[in-house]
């Protein structure tokens, strides 16, 4: 017989803090797995004053043992395989995977190459999408977005379009 745990109010409220605290300031860190750099070239602009992905309160770290979120790019070659999953199992839980460009969502171009293993969704769980090849800075913020709103329980709306095909 299984006992019912219930929340007092001070648990449910220490869990809001800890929802609103992941979702108003996640910390990224970046891993290419074997990319053209087309993708890092992006991520790398989304940082930039220009788009300010900083206004989501994104910063990026250089420790996967102080990052939330883990951004991919490229696909996974056989010598990046054992060190992205070293990467994601050193990250706190909970954590997050964002799959960025076309190579990182098939192996893009260099699906069936010899050393490449494919997609990062092959090797670790993938919990967001940003297609393209490179995709936009506005397109990566949107993914981030979205992952932002998942965290808060929102539902993606199915009558938005994605910024890749606009």
């Amino acid at each position: 017989m299984t006992e019912l745990k219930l929340e007092t109010p001070w648990q449910k409220a220490l869990a809001r803090v800890r929802t609103w605290a992941r979702i108003n300031s996640p910390w990224a860190i970046h891993f290419n797995s074997g990319s053209c750099n087309g993708c890092d070239i992006e991520i790398l602009a989304t940082l930039t004053p220009r788009y300010d992905v900083e206004r989501f309160g994104i910063k990026l770290q250089g420790s996967p043992r102080h990052a939330d979120v883990l951004i991919c790019t490229g696909p996974v070659t056989l010598q990046a395989r054992d060190r992205l999953v070293r990467i994601y199992n050193q990250m706190p839980e909970p954590k997050f995977v964002i799959a960025v460009g076309s190579c990182g969502l098939s192996g893009g171009a260099f699906q069936g190459c010899y050393n490449v293993v494919g997609s990062i969704a092959d090797v670790i769980p993938v919990d967001v999408y940003v297609p393209g090849c490179p995709p936009r800075p506005e397109a990566i913020i949107y993914g981030v977005v979205q992952l932002l709103n998942s965290l808060k329980g929102e539902t993606p709306d199915p009558q938005a379009k994605a910024v890749s095909e606009a």
